[in-house]
């Protein structure tokens, strides 16, 4: 080989090295980067209340990106989660308030009946979509919008507009109880999230996932029953919206029917920032965590450092619109 060529060679393994670090490592040294920014920038960043702070303003996030992995795996999308987690949060927390008006007959009941109810409304919630998704071949930006509607509605009517108030200490304590001084929302987060890896990355449920984000037509030929799993992806999308909600009331104290507004927004940003590509097939847990981290964080730090929320939702769309290009790019072989 001649030294021009070994030179081209070198240069060329030394370019994809490159940018197979970036793909692989990108998102977590880019969450890296903002930490340390914003730690220089304020000194209250990194002290241990502000760190417990940013977890817990992580946690919900956190726990809807992991349901919307899933279903953006499959080329899909979710835009009702945040009216899920209304619905969700308001018809459990009747199930646990001790206000005689708000309650249904016999609250307050024990949290775990709260918990089960309102983690079947999300199932419902989820299994209904994915019926209509899969079954009837709408698409899901049109389906998921039309329960982002309805959910919403359903809450109203639930609840007569008003919120539901003194939930019970028991059923609080998920939101704001702690473990060995972890708050209990960190800890669910992480439960769920390693209950995710483990099914995306090890079982056979989780190689279907990747193969009809991949490619649904090859996937059929396989032998996958690709609408029983898209079904699926839904009702787990549900069922966490669901975990969500209550986590959100218990934190708070009362459910409220405005709780969750543009929250799909938040879990999408996650997903993609995180290097789930919305074409399907390509992406990973583990991004969608640190996806949700890098927005709690900035979100956090802005607010440190006093810079109104208004500009927090242009930063964050921005992270959106280019996380988004780089996936286009890296699809187009750039």
């Amino acid at each position: 080989m001649s030294a021009t060529e070994d030179n081209q060679s070198n240069s060329w393994f030394g370019s994809d090295r490159r940018r197979l670090i970036i793909q692989e490592y990108g998102i977590f040294l880019a969450f890296l980067l903002l930490a340390a920014i914003l730690s220089v920038s304020n000194e209250y960043f990194l002290t241990p209340g502000n760190i417990s702070n940013v977890l817990l303003q992580t946690s919900i996030n956190g726990v809807l990106a992991i349901g919307m992995t899933f279903v953006i795996l499959t080329r899909g999308i979710d835009l009702s989660v945040g009216s899920v987690v209304a619905l969700t949060g308001i018809v459990s927390a009747s199930f646990a308030t001790t206000s005689a008006t708000a309650g249904i007959l016999g609250a307050p009941y024990p949290p775990y009946v709260a918990l089960t109810v309102g983690v079947l409304v999300g199932l419902a919630c989820g299994a209904l979509v994915g019926v209509i998704v899969s079954r009837f071949a709408v698409p899901a930006f049109v389906a998921t919008l039309g329960m982002l509607s309805a959910a919403r509605g359903l809450t109203l009517i639930y609840g007569g507009g008003k919120p539901v108030p003194a939930l019970t200490p028991d059923f609080r304590w998920i939101g704001t109880g702690s473990v060995l001084s972890v708050p209990m929302p960190v800890i669910l987060l992480a439960i769920v999230f390693a209950v995710a890896w483990w099914v995306l990355n090890r079982t056979r449920f989780g190689r279907y996932i990747y193969a009809v984000g991949g490619n649904p037509h090859a996937a059929t030929t396989s032998g996958i029953n690709v609408s029983k799993l898209r079904f699926l992806v839904y009702v787990i999308s549900g069922g966490l919206s669901g975990l969500a909600g209550m986590l959100l009331a218990a934190r708070t104290g009362s459910a409220l029917p405005q709780a969750g507004i543009a929250y799909e927004l938040d879990a999408i940003a996650a997903v993609v920032i995180g290097g789930t590509s919305l074409s399907g097939g390509v992406g990973r847990i583990t991004g969608t965590l640190i996806g949700a981290l890098i927005i709690g964080v900035m979100n956090n730090g802005l607010d440190l450092m006093g810079i109104q929320s208004y500009y927090q939702q242009v930063l964050k769309g921005a992270l959106i619109v280019g996380a988004v290009m780089l996936d286009q790019k890296r699809n187009l072989g750039g």
